[in-house]
């Protein structure tokens, strides 16, 4: 994050980063809505301390946003659904964790590789090797997590990386509309025509 104190702004990306991976690792149903919600929670306090540095008060109210949807009303949503249709406490991988964790880790290289052909400073390729690094593992869990709340959590997981990276886009126009209309859209997503969570 390229604020006033770039140092703890990264701090709270990596975090965001770490907790992608933590999505990975969880075969239950309860760790991985956990770690969503901490993704989101990371992500909220990235947005509200990129805000507070820049003195940009629409990137608080993209923390907000994101604290309110993806931090507290998804996982709510998600449990309750889980409770509602007896939805045990496993979540169904594809591969297994080592799999799993070893093509997070081509991703994040893969990322890493992306944003190294960028003509920008040193300091944006590592802020869009990280926000590419979280889409990525968004869709990487949204493709190999089955059953339960996993797919939903790799929707959010997506958003998250993408509003991560409008967030470190210093003097980015609409931020706040922009993050309602990725939030929406992975809202409606999760949806089913019958109006229940996947």
């Amino acid at each position: 994050m390229t604020g006033a104190t770039p140092g703890f702004g990264a701090v709270l990306s990596g975090l965001v980063l770490a907790a992608a991976f933590g999505l990975l690792y969880q075969r239950r149903a309860g760790g991985l809505i956990n770690a969503c919600a901490l993704q989101a929670w990371a992500l909220a306090a990235a947005a509200a301390w990129q805000g507070v540095a820049w003195e940009a008060p629409e990137l608080i109210v993209v923390g907000c946003l994101v604290l309110a949807a993806n931090g507290v009303a998804l996982p709510m949503a998600l449990r309750r659904g889980a409770r509602r249709a007896g939805i045990g406490p496993s979540v169904v991988a594809m591969p297994g964790i080592p799999v799993s964790l070893l093509t997070a880790a081509a991703l994040v290289a893969l990322a890493v590789l992306a944003s190294a052909t960028m003509a920008s400073p040193a300091q944006a390729r590592g802020e869009i090797a990280v926000d590419l690094s979280v889409v990525l593992l968004g869709l990487f869990t949204l493709a190999s997590r089955r059953g339960g709340p996993g797919e939903a959590v790799g929707f959010a997981a997506t958003a998250n990386g993408l509003i991560l990276g409008m967030v470190e886009v210093r003097g980015m126009p609409l931020v706040a509309l922009w993050t309602l209309a990725v939030l929406a859209l992975g809202g409606a997503a999760m949806l089913r025509p019958g109006g229940q969570l996947r």
